[in-house]
């Protein structure tokens, strides 16, 4: 198969995360982790657009509010705020918190991570220990917020709650939780949105502990093959969920990366976050645009409030 690795203009996020493409707006939102920065490319102009939210240190993900123009929640430390956007300012600001979780003060070293719409508009979001060992302590939960306002914990004891997908065909979730070292499938109830008896399809465990790959974001195409970033190992991995067997090897010239959505007016193209974190040497942190793939994503979901 001969695809094609391309980096998009000016993309460059310390810790990139958290891509969603946005059908009507032809744009690819992302954001800077660390920087609380959200981005956006226009695929018309070929741009990448910055932006700083006033008073929020960490951005961890964003996605846009369905019906609302220029809105989307995002991930700010143990919050979850709905912010507005023009997608062209360089500043940004929080409209007001959507909820909150862990309040207690063992939780302070906690933050949000990965977070995602399911295809009825329930938002799906985890947290991480960021400050200490979260190989360790696991602290972490991933939580479901349903229009209207309730939010629950869908699952605890988690290190490091990261990527998300669902298969409507099949009825599945898929979820990662980096200190497991594996991507889990669920059976999924879309009437409720309840995940149920998790079974591991793709293991990336290596003989030596030491050389275990650290699976990070998800995403899906239209056949339900799984794509599965690692973040310390320069690939993303196609897999087939029903057989756990590998499809395809994408090798990137950056060690960490992070995520990737699809996207493009045929949903064709695959866009990848990375890291420099760590002190990586470039080209870590660039956004990437993978074409040639042969195969085609699902349009993401916004969120319902």
């Amino acid at each position: 198969m001969s695809y094609k690795i391309e980096p998009l203009p000016n993309s460059y996020a310390h810790l990139g995360e958290g891509p969603h493409w946005d059908v009507e707006k032809q744009s690819l939102y992302y954001v800077d982790i660390e920087a609380g920065k959200l981005l956006r490319y226009d695929y018309q102009e070929d741009k990448v657009y910055h932006s700083k939210i006033e008073g929020v240190d960490l951005a961890a993900f964003v996605v846009p509010i369905e019906g609302q123009n220029d809105k989307f929640v995002v991930g700010d430390g143990r919050r979850v705020v709905v912010v507005s956007w023009d997608g062209i300012s360089e500043t940004s600001k929080v409209d007001r918190v959507l909820f909150e979780v862990q309040p207690d003060e063992q939780y302070v070293v906690n933050r949000f991570n990965d977070g995602k719409a399911d295809p009825r508009g329930r938002l799906f979001a985890g947290t991480m220990r960021y400050v200490g060992d979260e190989f360790k302590d696991r602290w972490g939960e991933l939580y479901k917020y349903e229009k209207g306002g309730k939010v629950s914990v869908v699952k605890s004891d988690v290190g490091i709650s990261n990527g998300l997908a669902w298969n409507e065909k099949s009825k599945k979730f898929y979820y990662i939780d980096t200190t497991d070292y594996e991507v889990k499938e669920y059976n999924y109830d879309f009437d409720t949105g309840v995940p149920s008896k998790p079974k591991v399809v793709f293991n990336l465990r290596k003989s030596n502990p030491k050389d275990n790959l650290l699976p990070d974001g998800l995403t899906i195409d239209s056949e339900g093959n799984l794509y599965v970033a690692t973040f310390n190992g320069h690939t993303i991995y196609k897999i087939n969920p029903s057989t756990g067997k590998v499809l395809l090897e994408i090798k990137f010239p950056c060690k960490q990366i992070t995520s990737a959505a699809w996207g493009g007016p045929n949903l064709d193209i695959l866009y990848v976050t990375t890291s420099a974190k760590f002190e990586q040497p470039a080209p870590a942190g660039t956004t990437y645009k993978i074409t040639g793939l042969g195969a085609k994503g699902l349009p993401m979901s916004k969120v319902q409030l």
